[in-house]
């Protein structure tokens, strides 16, 4: 098991963010309500609204094009597999760093813009 791009009782600076955020990025770590238990939750996200995210084995694909994630160790995501989605409008899709055990949107779906309060900005 690797240990978390942000370990548990980490501090972090977040970057509070209106009701409905319409600027976040692939890539940028963001803080929400889990839809799968209203705990306050940081995850990375993958995509936005309009496009369409698949994984094959362990490789995250982005509109048809594999995305570059250094971030990610190889060996925790290999035979990590994902149907392939596309986001809705008002919502992002986000992914865990520890891919292979990680409850993210493979689990509970998109998650509305209105649930993200804010984006991490250290550490990064």
């Amino acid at each position: 098991m690797t240990e978390p791009t942000v370990p548990r009782g980490s501090t972090v600076l977040i970057h509070s963010v209106g009701p409905s955020p319409d600027h976040l990025t692939a890539g940028e770590m963001v803080v929400f309500e889990s839809p799968e238990n209203n705990i306050t939750t940081l995850k990375r996200v993958a995509g936005t609204a309009g496009q369409t995210l698949a994984i094959r084995d362990g490789a995250l694909y982005v509109d048809g094009t594999r995305v570059t994630e250094p971030y990610l160790n190889p060996r925790q995501t290999d035979g990590t597999f994902f149907h392939r989605v596309t986001v809705p409008d008002g919502h992002v899709f986000v992914l865990g760093d520890n891919r292979a055990s990680s409850i993210d949107s493979r689990n509970y779906g998109f998650v509305p813009l209105t649930a993200v309060t804010g984006t991490v900005l250290w550490p990064r």
